[in-house]
């Protein structure tokens, strides 16, 4: 089936988030090392990035590491890291090609100094590009970001800032590190895993979820298509009844 001839451009999710899965699994089924996965997920970013601008939508997520990834193995993470590095530096024509902006949320100031150089070049390369904004979620997680904002909200508290009485939702969701992107309509996860791994635990409150078997590596644009168009058969009613959302003419 073709499913990008399916897709409705006018109900496009604006955001997507993705979680990067099964790297390491699709290189042991090659009885290569688990890097080996990992350089090969580069082709996966670079297809769905420029799929993901070309039918229109405006921020795309990646979750590329956690704050629980520094746990594997040293010549795991060196490795990603040494990735990441000729990466961003191997993709510019692409983002610049495509007219896609790249940001970065995460605490990225505690990855490698080579890594952190080359990300900030990049960022400030792509800055005036507007075409869609490829947001890379590096050394995050969803609690890391909760438990930031509210230290930044208890502290503002202290000094005078903000007055207690003034916390809301809307007042919260500025002083996460996503504050400048709207919350992900769509979460998709790789490789057939059934959980959200600590990753955009606030922004996903009324995200739709697609998993997918497809290990990363694999994954292209047609899966990405098909994600869409399983999102945009979906009924997003936010708490309310069908009859709520629906137009009068379609009662």
């Amino acid at each position: 089936m073709d499913y990008k001839e399916k897709i409705d451009p006018a109900k496009l999710p604006q955001h997507i988030a993705i979680i990067m899965d099964g790297n390491g699994r699709w290189a042991q089924n090659r009885g290569q090392v688990r890097v080996f996965g990992h350089q090969n997920g580069v082709e996966s970013v670079r297809q769905t990035a420029t799929a993901a601008a070309e039918l229109g939508i405006k921020y795309l997520t990646l979750y590329a590491f956690s704050t629980e990834n520094w746990k594997r193995p040293k010549i795991e993470v060196d490795a990603l890291m040494n990735l990441l590095v000729s990466s961003l530096s191997s993709e510019l024509g692409t983002l610049m090609d495509n007219n896609i902006r790249l940001r970065a949320i995460g605490d990225v100031s505690h990855l490698d100094q080579e890594c952190y150089s080359q990300l900030q070049e990049t960022i400030g390369l792509t800055s005036g590009n507007t075409r869609m904004e490829l947001i890379l979620a590096l050394n995050y997680s969803g609690k890391w970001d909760i438990a930031t904002a509210a230290r930044k909200i208890a502290e503002d508290a202290v000094t005078g800032k903000i007055n207690t009485d003034d916390i809301s939702q809307e007042l919260f969701g500025t002083y996460l590190d996503t504050k400048d992107f709207p919350d992900p309509e769509l979460l998709i996860r790789t490789s057939g895993e059934y959980r959200i791994s600590n990753f955009l635990i606030w922004q996903m409150a009324y995200s739709e979820l697609y998993f997918t078997p497809v290990l990363w590596p694999d994954f292209r644009k047609a899966d990405l298509y098909e994600a869409i168009y399983d999102f945009q058969q979906r009924e997003r009613r936010f708490g309310m009844i069908s009859e709520q959302i629906k137009p009068a003419d379609d009662k």
